[in-house]
């Protein structure tokens, strides 16, 4: 890794890799920005988790992830960008970023985006050599444009797109039916730089009307959330690897005199 920083231990990823992609894929498909037009179908195939196959299929409609995910398994030599330890790798982060070179990640980008950015795609690419690294945090932080509206002087929605978006961690306070009161710190926009602010309590979902996604927590869980979400319990080595992978992509696109827009979604 190019960022200097110590690397965070690896994690395991015991669930399959097609339902752990739904986990984290559903939130911001259930309010309509990316992936399949019918969110319930996500979600009632991957609350029942048997057809791993059909999960598989959806999965390749989220046009953002995909090629990250293609990215990760290539690098590692890995044919089946659904193995878990991809997923993993890109949505809370594992050892397999480390094999990512940074040209390829730039490679993956150009294909996607250098056509449709145009003069901008430079500046997105160059948060890469800044330690940027192939994880869902990179695309929020640096793809989507909330980051150079705010530096323009728009306030308010860029923020909490940036801090909902994208993958963030908290402790788990109380569950009561189809909800979790979670604690954690919020972004904070100081100057220029996106930066971790104040801890804050929030209500996520576990669950929709007794259908859920992630595994059932309790009081001092540490979790994964996406936007309105829990996603997932974490472990220490995930909890690790999210922090690790959220400080050194704020670095890379912190570093960058303006970030390099390209589109809303994607995710």
């Amino acid at each position: 890794m190019s960022s200097g920083r110590t690397l965070a231990p690896v994690g395991s990823a015991a669930t399959p890799g097609p339902l752990l992609f739904a986990r984290y894929a559903y939130p911001p498909n259930e309010l309509g920005y990316c992936g399949p037009a019918d969110p319930g179908a996500l979600l009632g195939t991957a609350a029942e988790g048997v057809d791993l196959g059909e999960l598989a299929h959806l999965a390749t409609a989220f046009t953002g992830a995909w090629p990250y995910l293609e990215l990760i398994a290539g690098c590692n030599r890995i044919r089946d960008p659904l193995d878990a330890r991809v997923v993993e790798a890109y949505w809370v982060g594992n050892r397999l970023l480390g094999r990512v070179p940074a040209g390829a990640l730039t490679t993956s980008l150009g294909e996607r985006f250098e056509e449709r950015a145009g003069s901008r795609f430079d500046a997105m690419a160059a948060a890469v050599p800044l330690g940027g690294v192939s994880h869902h945090n990179f695309h929020v932080f640096a793809v989507y444009p909330w980051l150079g509206l705010l530096r323009a002087g728009m306030e308010g929605a860029p923020l909490t797109v940036l801090d909902r978006c994208r993958i963030r961690w908290g402790l788990v306070d109380a569950v009561s039916g189809d909800l979790v009161t979670v604690r954690n710190r919020t972004l904070a926009f100081e100057g220029s730089r996106l930066v971790l602010g104040p801890e804050r309590s929030e209500v996520a979902h576990l669950s929709l009307d007794g259908v859920g996604l992630a595994p059932m927590v309790v009081p001092g869980d540490i979790v994964s959330l996406h936007w309105d979400w829990v996603c997932d319990r974490l472990g220490p080595a995930g909890l690790a690897w999210l922090q690790w992978c959220t400080a050194v992509n704020l670095d890379a696109v912190n570093a960058l005199p303006t970030p390099g827009p390209a589109e809303i979604c994607g995710a």
